[in-house]
């Protein structure tokens, strides 16, 4: 997801009964809305905090 008015680009919001494993292999809560870390700059991986803000961080080409 782009911020334009920030020129950051945030988390995708995924729906729906949303298994996450974290890459120690722990299971995570299943949630109906999750929105996973894209930046790598998060303090709550694998879940966006809002760090991409801070960093700068964008995916546009």
């Amino acid at each position: 997801m782009q911020d334009t008015a920030k020129g950051v680009s945030g988390p995708l919001w995924v729906r729906g009964g949303v298994e996450v494993v974290g890459a120690d292999g722990g299971a995570y809560e299943v949630r109906n809305r999750v929105a996973p870390c894209r930046c790598g700059a998060s303090a709550n991986k694998p879940f966006c905090d809002g760090a991409h803000v801070a960093s700068g961080f964008t995916d546009a080409h």
